[in-house]
């Protein structure tokens, strides 16, 4: 009882602090954030929210206000939207932005920034719900790995339970293009079932059948690049934004009686041949250049892919920070739909993971005031167990500063390492734990122990650094309490 009414105390503090339900557009939250888009972002004080207890700390990125709450950031939500009186995972809209009849409409101004900032908002929205789907998929690509004839060979290739594995987790990326149609969908706000249908379309038999056969098709007499869309993630992303639009255009001009019949009819009439013809073998062809930029950093050869390795690590949590790690992290989706493993992003990634708790230990051992070094110790535990890194970041990294050398520099260790050793991974992980480094399960044993290796080198760099560099000498964590 007492934890609930807590959560609930927070809960309201943090929906006041943001100006109210009137305030907000729409609230979600991933695993340790609660995620606001305002209407007015100028109303939160983040000196006011940052005081408030139970806040980690906050952040702007992607057109959100991200208020860090930890691993019981589900709870708050809940409250909040308990509140609000809304159910979860609905978005909060009372048309807030339809101007007064004697209000002047605002106009909003484009620029670059806001631009890219909305691109990468409406990418992060599409694929970070997928976290799931990927992490279930490839744990049982790595059991077929694992247990097949590749290392243990406790599994026959030609065994039912092998083929299961193999097809159960290549199921998870082969249906990209339905299961994005949904998350984007759910995104732009089109019809989800529309979204799937596009996706299923791009996937049916007859279609796959000709790209594999290479023969030509026409769209109402319009020529089709024909091609195989399994695995692929830009195509159905850019077919379910247009689809938003149309669907809207058509939800506008069409008589009320006429809309629950043809406005899906007619929305996926008009975008058959704009997928097929031209927004489809746009996204593939945009979707294999990513690929190939972000291969072409870890194909550079000698020191630069090495050093490529290396900085991606140091600079990974600082990217978290941001949010920008999510352009990364779907840069890495692309490619490892595609070839099966990555060597870049997703190293760097575990390297940066482990980093955080290494310096979590460090600052554990090192300092000396009771209070400060319980707190470290939850930070430790949160990250190495719960692979959660925020709290440490937060609450030791960002708080002290310091703190933040080891981290980077144990980051940097691991990931030179990978890049000299080679190491790829093999399993799509989206935790941050210990478990990461079952990313690098299914390849070669060696590279498995490369990749141990290399998160050892990171985790005891970050803890040696951070226990001698991660304090002054005067910093009240280092004096024992009277």
């Amino acid at each position: 009882m007492a934890q609930a009414e807590s959560t609930r105390k927070l809960a309201e503090a943090i929906l006041q602090a943001v100006g109210g339900k009137e305030n907000v557009s729409g609230v979600s939250h991933c695993m340790t954030r609660l995620r606001f888009n305002l209407k007015d972002e100028s109303v939160p004080q983040e000196s006011v929210i940052k005081q408030i207890p139970g806040v980690l700390g906050l952040m702007n990125a992607g057109g959100q206000l991200q208020i860090i709450i930890g691993q019981t950031v589900d709870k708050v939500y809940e409250q909040i939207c308990g509140l609000a009186g809304l159910q979860q995972g609905e978005q909060i809209n009372e048309n807030l932005d339809t101007p007064k009849p004697d209000e002047p409409k605002a106009k909003k101004k484009w620029t670059v920034g806001s631009f890219f900032k909305g691109m990468m908002d409406g990418l992060s929205g599409c694929l970070t719900p997928l976290i799931p789907l990927l992490m279930a998929a490839s744990l049982f690509k790595m059991l077929a790995a694992v247990f097949g004839p590749g290392m243990l060979n406790l599994i026959a290739a030609d065994s039912d339970l092998y083929t299961l594995f193999t097809f159960v987790g290549d199921a998870g990326f082969y249906f990209f293009p339905i299961v994005i149609g949904y998350t984007a969908a759910k995104k732009f706000g089109a019809t989800p079932v529309i979204g799937m249908f596009l996706g299923a379309i791009m996937l049916h038999p007859t279609f796959t059948g000709m790209a594999a056969e290479g023969a030509s098709f026409t769209v109402f007499g319009i020529p089709c690049a024909v091609s195989n869309y399994a695995s692929t993630i830009v195509p159905i992303i850019l077919c379910v934004w247009v689809l938003s639009w149309i669907e809207k255009f058509l939800k506008r001009w069409l008589p009320t009686a006429l809309k629950i019949l043809f406005v899906p009819f007619l929305s996926v009439l008009i975008m058959v041949p704009i997928t097929l013809c031209v927004l489809a073998p746009a996204g593939a062809f945009i979707g294999n250049y990513i690929c190939n930029f972000l291969l072409g950093f870890a194909n550079l050869g000698g020191v630069f892919s090495i050093l490529a390795v290396a900085l991606v690590s140091a600079l990974w949590q600082y990217l978290v920070f941001t949010g920008m790690h999510l352009v990364l992290y779907s840069a890495l989706i692309f490619v490892f739909t595609a070839e099966g493993s990555e060597s870049l992003v997703l190293p760097g990634a575990i390297m940066g993971s482990l980093a955080v708790a290494g310096m979590c230990l460090g600052a554990m051992i090192r300092v000396k005031n009771k209070e400060e070094r319980s707190l470290c110790v939850g930070y430790f535990v949160a990250s190495i167990i719960g692979g959660v890194t925020e709290p440490g970041l937060y609450g030791l990294g960002i708080r002290y500063k310091r703190p933040l050398i080891g981290m980077t520099a144990g980051a940097f260790a691991g990931g030179l390492y990978c890049g000299i050793a080679g190491v790829t991974a093999t399993t799509l992980t989206a935790t941050a734990n210990f478990l990461c480094l079952t990313g690098f399960v299914g390849g070669s044993a060696a590279n498995l122990v490369n990749g141990i290796i290399a998160g050892v080198i990171s985790f005891a760099v970050a803890t040696v650094v951070t226990y001698f560099t991660g304090f002054k000498k005067d910093s009240p964590a280092l004096q024992k309490q009277g």
